[in-house]
């Protein structure tokens, strides 16, 4: 029943967009006449056949990403060309763009040139409120931790989520849909819980369902939000065996998920360097044991107070000197970092805003206190960094010591 109304709303949309896109063809057909039967037919032997294996004989002449009116351009999957890898993310957190930014890295490094890769938050550029708020949204709600308990538990029976995002899709699908032609993917990586749907029935509207190549990559590790499985999609790469059966248990087929891990930057992956050298190039000092603390991108949690703390226990009075220093990555919290510049310290400090070398400051030090975030308890895990955490959100792991080398 819940369905039915689902379907109701998404194909009346369906059918109004079909319409005005018939509409537009004749209009074309009137104006482009002989330039459109002739380029529509200019593909090659091989193109056609390519073209005709992932879409069947029916849409051989059809444009793959059709132009706007008064334009004519066809671009072929399987034509002599680069291919065009779209990721979908959102900076809520620190962790999705994180994930993005690291498949973009491994598409370089494994093909080149071969594929174009663009990460993009299409609800941001290309629709309106709610989604385009997404970011201010998430870092109101993890500062008032109850909304976000609330809005993680509230949206979570499926009836909900997808009748929401149903009648989301009907005010921005033609926005979105617009966003997508821009990049005119051959490939859509989502590595965002929201960012699957809205995409999804834009290309079953446009009937590219089997020329878009469509997968989610779940960056959470174990207790996902319904809203990551699609059943849709071609594949569903899932970060650990618990999450791959959530996934079944959400009508994916087994076929469609794969089990690989997180994405992790390949900088994480390249020979460690001696601690020595990270050292002396981040102007630590040599001798003194390094905690690293930090709250994700968005420098969230308890940091300031815990910087505090260990400002205390890194010093020892009865000797009057340190036993420790601390670096402070703030990310993008730029208030954070003023506080923390505005304190009078006895120990060695580093305060940082936001880093893209992570991997050099997780070498240089001894231990990490963070939050819960998947990429970051995945990439210490990678430097061999024993890790507390100090904070959390539903929907991340909750474990308060995680491991101790």
């Amino acid at each position: 029943r819940v369905r039915s109304i689902r379907e109701t709303v998404l194909e009346s949309v369906a059918a109004y967009h079909q319409q005005q896109r018939m509409r537009r063809r004749f209009r074309k057909s009137l104006s482009y006449a002989g330039e459109l039967s002739s380029a529509g037919r200019s593909g090659g032997a091989s193109t056609s056949a390519s073209l005709a294996s992932l879409a069947g004989p029916e849409d051989d002449d059809e444009p793959f990403w059709e132009e706007e009116e008064g334009t004519v351009e066809l671009v072929q999957l399987g034509a002599n060309r680069a291919k065009n890898v779209l990721v979908l993310m959102s900076d809520t957190g620190g962790g999705h763009r994180a994930s993005a930014e690291a498949i973009k890295d491994a598409f370089r490094i494994e093909f080149g040139d071969d594929y174009r890769v663009f990460v993009k938050d299409l609800c941001k550029d290309h629709a309106g409120w709610p989604l385009n708020n997404m970011e201010s949204s998430y870092k109101f709600m993890v500062r008032h931790v109850q909304l976000w308990k609330v809005a993680f538990h509230g949206t979570s029976p499926r009836w909900v989520h997808n009748f929401y995002l149903a009648a989301l899709a009907s005010f921005y699908a033609k926005k979105v849909e617009a966003g997508l032609k821009k990049y005119k993917p051959d490939i859509i990586i989502s590595v965002h819980p929201l960012m699957q749907h809205i995409p999804l029935w834009v290309l079953k509207w446009q009937g590219l369902q089997n020329r878009v190549v469509f997968a989610t990559v779940i960056t959470d590790l174990n207790t996902c939000h319904p809203t990551w499985f699609h059943a849709d999609v071609n594949r569903c790469y899932c970060p650990s065996e618990e999450v791959a059966k959530r996934a079944e248990l959400d009508d994916l087929k087994s076929s469609q998920i794969r089990v690989f891990g997180l994405p992790i930057r390949p900088s994480f992956c390249r020979a460690v360097l001696v601690k020595d050298d990270l050292r002396k190039e981040l102007e630590l000092d040599p001798d003194l044991p390094a905690v690293l603390l930090m709250g994700g991108g968005e420098g969230m949690g308890p940091v300031k107070k815990t910087a505090k703390a260990l400002g205390d226990a890194l010093f020892d009075k009865e000797l009057g000197k340190p036993i420790g220093q601390l670096v402070v990555i703030c990310g993008r919290n730029k208030t954070l970092s003023s506080s923390l510049q505005a304190l009078e310290w006895k120990m060695p400090i580093k305060i940082r805003g936001f880093e893209t070398q992570m991997e050099k400051w997780m070498g240089a030090c001894d231990c990490i206190i963070t939050k819960a975030g998947p990429g970051t308890i995945a990439e210490a895990l990678i430097r061999g960094l024993p890790i507390i955490l100090n904070d959390f959100i539903p929907g991340q792991v909750c474990v308060h010591l995680l491991s101790t080398l």
